[in-house]
This record gives C-alpha cells, structure tokens and sequence, in this order.
C-alpha cells in the first residue's frame, strides 16, 4: 500500500503539505482534487520520486512499477505503434534478454527469455497498442506514421497511450482528459474501469471522476484529507463536514464570549477573583477553532445581447472544408441545409476527424465555405471561444492591457478603472491585472479570454472545448452563465457535464453530413463505444487476412466456396438510410415538433431553479436569524411572516417545478 505519513512538502518557499497522513490501498482508483495551484501536480512529482520530502515519510512498495504520461512533447520520426510499445518496460526488458541471450549463445537462456516474452504478452502486444490507439482516436492508415508527423495534441495522445501500455502496478494521470475528444474519452473512461492497479488521477470533469474513482483525495491549505467514495460523494460528505466545522467554531465562539464576559465582570472583585482567574486559564487552555475558509465562489454572467434576431445562421448548401494554394478542394462535411434559431443551446457531437472544428471555423469565418452559402440574421455577433485563443493572446502584455485594446478597438469603450472592475469580478485584482500573460496559468489565461468575450455582448457564443483548462468551480460559474444567456449557444466539448446541463439538443457530425443526433449523450456514448467495437474488430480481421491467405495457399485440397462475410449488424445511420424519404421527413417533423414543445418548458424550470436558490438562500438566512438570542419581538414578527410568505412561494414552485418535469418526461418519451 501507500502511505504518507506525517509528510511536509515545500516548493520554493511555499508550503504545500503540512504533516499529512494518508493510506491508498492496492487497486484502490482515487480522484486527486482541489483548486488550480493547491500543489497536486506537485504530490505527483512525489510519489514519481522527482521530489523529496521536507519532512515525514513516504512509503510505496519497492517492486512497484510506476507509470505516468511523459509532459514533454515527443521529438522522433519513429513509428506511432513502435512508440507507445516502448511503454510495456516488462515486455522492453524481455526483448533486452532474448537480444542478450542471441547474442551468448546460450541456448536455455533463450528460451527462458522467450518464455519472459510470452509472460509479458509480446505475442499480441502488438495489436493490443494498435487497438488502444484506435481507441483514442487514431485511423488505421495512421498506426506507423512518425511520432513528429503529428501535431502537438495528438502526440499528447501518443504519450496517454503510451503510459497504459505499461502494465503498472500504481499509474498516476495528471488531466488525462484535456487533449481527447468525447469518443476518445469514453474508451479511455471504459479501459481505466477495467484496469485492475492502483490508480490516481487529477481531473477536472466530474462525470469522469465519478465513472473511474472511489475515493477522493481532497488538497486544500496544504492539508490531505480522505473521503471514501466519488466526486459527488465528496462534494456531499465535505459540505456536511464543513456545515459541523462551521457549528463547532460559532458554539466555541459562543462559549468563549461568555467567559470573557464573566472575567471582564469580576476580575476586579476580590471575592470572585478566584473564579475569574480559573476562567482566564480556561480561555487560554482552549483550543481555538478556526472559521470556515473555503474558495469564494466564482461567478460571472453574459450581458444581455443587444439584438437578437431570428434565424441567427441559414445554411444552404453549405460545404466546409479547405482549399489547398493550388485550388484543389478537399470537403469534409457537405450538404448542410441547415438554420440556428434564437435561444436555441446546440451541442455539437461528433467522432475525431469527423469535420466539428471545420464547421466551427466555417460559421465563424476562419474559413470560407467552399459552396453554398450562410446567411447572417441582422445584428449577428458571435462570440468565439477556441483553444487557440489562448496562444494568441499576447505572452508579454497584461489583461489589463488586453482589456484596453478590445475597449478600444471593438467596444464598448470604457474607461481603465470600469476595465479593473470588470477584471476583478473574473478574479484579476491588485497586480495580477498588468502581470505578463506568458505568467498566468492555463486557468487564469482561459478566464481571461471568457472576460474579452463576456465585454463583447455577443448574441451567438460559438464555443470549441472552453473548459479544457478551467477547474472545477469555473466549468459551473460557465455552465450557470450558459444557461442564463439569453441568446443562442453552439458548444463543442467533451465535458459531458456542461453538454448535459447546457444543451437541448444536438447534431451529429458523421460521415460527411450533418444530422440531428435522436438520443440523449447516454445514447451517444452507447454509439460511440459501438462504433469503436465495430472498429477494433475490422482491424483484427484486416491485420489476420495475410495470415489467413497464406494458410489458404498451403492447403493442396481444392479450396472451398466462400462463406459470406456475416454482415455487420446495421447502423444508426444505415439504418435511416434505409428508410423511405417520408419516413425520415417524418421523422425529422416529429422531432422538431418534441423540442419546439419541450423548449419553453426547459426555460421555465431553468427560472424556477434560479428562483428556488434564492429563496432556498433567504429562508437559511431568516432561520439562522430567528435562532439567534435575545431577537427583539419587533423584528421577530417581521421575520416570521416573511419566512411563511417564502415556505408558501417554495411549496408553490416546487409543485409547478415537479408538474414541468412530468411534461418533459412525457415527450422524452414520445419518441418514436
């Protein structure tokens, strides 16, 4: 097992663990949690063995191997597969032998190195790395390219893949997530189910956490605390915990106020000297609890659009796509008659590869359409948020400055002390507003192209993968803010948290084409992990058709006739294609007409939410109130009604809120 015990931790001058004690058991898969900067890439680099200790000990079992995903990017032309076998060091090991083992002469050492190689699975490694790599993404034409002939992102993957090939007995994944799209992720979520070592993991995608932890690590003011169970369950179990803090702490500070008083009442007369005495060395003797501290909660909001016209985008004919400087076309996805209405929140699914960033690019005008057209509703102003904004922002000017030059340049124009105000409420106070960006984490610089965006007053966000670097507290500050917008979002993620509380519908890129995506993401991810099946499975047939031939060839008997291939069970897509075209017009009128009819309903139990949190707010606060001693009777009667008037309005909307649920149940339902 690993155990820290009494372990002290200091980067630099900063304290990062102070005497923290904790035990993981083997096959025990722990989510590491806690705010951007709490040091827990910092405990990574401990238990790798890149840092040492301050004080206490660490104790990790002396045969365990360790894997993690290597941070640099890898700079060879040797193949992808090569590459990440080089992962399997049990396998590397036993090759080293066979090579050492030829190379001697030695005969039983050969085939004790090749009884190493069959124990370490070298027969099959092969097209186990091949199939992890199609897995995260990968096409089969690109298994045995170089390693450098790919972008920085997919060589990230190539290093993810290349620590699972290591069969590790502790592997530690610092944001495993951050460079996938949503059908890698899902492989990824079903194969770290299945692995059976020890297993720690920093995540910012709750679902995630959620599917793969059951324990949680929580990081905070340089303490480690423990909870059994997942992310929810520890959201849960610390709110109770910080709830008894917070009681403890206003009991103590109730106790000690009344021996302070009884001393500042009778230290000066002889007669109760005594007694005063023994309560100051009670006072002193007591340890002091301190306040509940946490994270201010971070919030911000969207302006109110200006304009919001109706249909925002008309596509008709429309092909995305690129043109190379000769002229020579290449369409990734074509045909698209398609509109984006006001108000509508459009989750937009899609494998890798598919063309969900070339359509991006296309609406926001990256890049032209290579045919048809888009038509702009009047007033259009769209607000765009990619991971490349992140490097374009200048590395050597602060966000001040950056705020100025967009005041100026696009607008609103506003003077510098409203910018800083305005950079505060996204956490930019005191210095930080003219620290340089090339300084500022990946958090901080996500937050501050959400501001530059915010200013803008956009009436259409256009937003590919916004919560790569944002931690936990401002993936819900955004999804808040989403659901608050009054105008239309287009949302590329594979944050299945954000998908599921923002959007209302979805279209599926594939093939091609677009498409309304039927189904909710469960049924996405059902269909992913199908066609990831269906994909590991040509591969093996493609990989043992050689083999097969040649097997074939040998036989001198005449060959059979062919069986028929078992054709494959039909997809969604082939199935629909299948269908006449009044069944599919059909089928598209009835589910316009379900999410024309569920559309309102959503808005209203999204207000209905909103309203509750306030009232839920307001009563906490009125009870706290009327607990409180010596209330004068005044205020008390104030207090009283205001209270009943607020449990009869919760009663109200909690009704109404339960009778818009049953109606959106029953059109979820209706389908089909």
């Amino acid at each position: 097992m690993l155990v820290l015990s009494q372990l002290s931790l200091r980067r630099g001058v900063k304290l990062v663990l102070d005497r923290a004690s904790v035990t993981i058991n083997p096959g025990e898969k722990v989510g590491l949690v806690g705010r951007n900067g709490a040091g827990k890439s910092s405990l990574f680099s401990l238990l790798a063995g890149r840092l040492s200790a301050d004080a206490g000990d660490l104790s990790l079992p002396p045969r365990w191997r360790i894997a993690e995903v290597a941070q640099e990017m890898p700079e060879t032309a040797e193949g992808a597969t090569d590459f990440v076998l080089e992962g399997d060091t049990v396998l590397a090991e036993a090759n080293a032998w066979l090579a050492r083992a030829e190379a001697s002469g030695d005969g039983h050492d050969i085939a004790d190195a090749h009884h190493a190689i069959s124990e370490a699975g070298g027969f099959d490694a092969r097209p186990r790395a091949q199939a992890m790599l199609m897995g995260l993404g990968f096409r089969s034409a690109e298994l045995d390219l170089p390693v450098n002939s790919f972008s920085g992102g997919w060589r990230m993957r190539l290093q993810l893949a290349r620590a699972l090939m290591c069969p590790a007995d502790l592997m530690l994944l610092d944001e495993p997530t951050n460079h996938l799209d949503l059908d890698a992720l899902v492989w990824l979520e079903a194969w770290l189910q299945r692995y059976a070592g020890t297993m720690i993991v920093i995540s910012h995608d709750r679902e995630f956490l959620d599917a793969i932890t059951k324990v949680t690590l929580h990081l905070d003011e340089t303490k480690l605390v423990r909870y059994t169970g997942n992310y929810t369950a520890f959201e849960e179990m610390r709110a109770i915990r910080l709830n008894q803090a917070q009681a403890s702490y206003e009991k103590q500070k109730e106790r000690m106020a009344h021996l302070q008083k009884f001393i500042d009442r009778f230290k000066a007369k002889a007669s109760k000297a005594k007694q005063a005495q023994s309560r100051v060395k009670a006072l002193a003797r007591m340890e002091k609890i301190g306040p509940v501290l946490t994270s201010a909660d971070f919030q911000f909001e969207f302006r109110e659009p200006l304009s919001l016209p109706n249909p925002m985008l008309a596509f008709s004919g429309v092909a995305c796509g690129y043109r190379s400087d000769a002229g020579a076309e290449k369409r990734i996805v074509e045909g698209i008659n398609r509109s984006v209405l006001a108000g509508q929140r459009i989750g937009i699914l899609g494998a890798n590869g598919q063309g969900k960033s070339t359509l991006v690019k296309t609406i926001v005008g990256a890049l032209p359409p290579l045919s048809g057209e888009i038509t702009a509703g009047k007033g259009l102003k769209i607000g765009y948020f990619a991971q490349q904004e992140l490097d374009v922002l200048s590395p050597a000017d602060g966000p001040l400055l950056h705020m100025v030059r967009l005041a100026r340049d696009f607008g609103p124009p506003a003077r510098e002390q409203e910018l800083r105000d305005f950079l505060g409420s996204f956490r930019f106070i005191g210095e930080m507003v003219v620290q340089p960006v090339g300084t500022l984490s990946g958090g901080e610089k996500a937050r501050l192209v959400l501001a530059m965006l915010v200013w803008q007053r956009p009436n259409l966000l256009l937003l590919d993968e916004p919560t790569n670097h944002l931690d936990l507290t401002t993936r819900e500050a955004l999804s808040v803010a989403l659901n608050e917008f009054e105008g239309t979002v287009m949302l590329v993620s594979h944050d299945r948290a954000l998908l599921r509380e923002v959007c209302d519908e979805f279209w599926l890129v594939t093939k091609g084409a677009i498409e309304p995506f039927d189904g909710d993401l469960d049924d996405y991810q059902r269909w992913l992990l199908d066609q990831s099946k269906a994909a590991a499975k040509a591969a093996r047939q493609e990989a043992a058709a050689p083999r097969a031939a040649a097997q074939e060839k040998r036989k001198t008997t005449p060959a059979a006739a062919p069986r028929p291939a078992t054709p494959a069970p039909p997809t969604t897509a082939a199935r629909e294609a299948g269908n006449t075209r009044d069944e599919r017009k059909a089928a598209a009128a009835a589910r316009q007409q379900r999410s024309d009819a569920a559309k309102p309903l959503r808005q209203e139990v999204n207000r209905i939410d909103n309203k509750l949190g306030v009232l839920f707010a307001e009563r906490d606060a009125l009870e706290a109130g009327l607990a409180e001693p010596d209330v004068d009777t005044a205020r008390l009667a104030e207090s009283g009604k205001r209270l009943k008037a607020i449990l009869e309005q919760i009663e109200q909307l909690e009704a109404r809120w339960l009778e818009l649920s049953t109606q959106l149940d029953d059109i979820a339902e209706s389908v089909g």
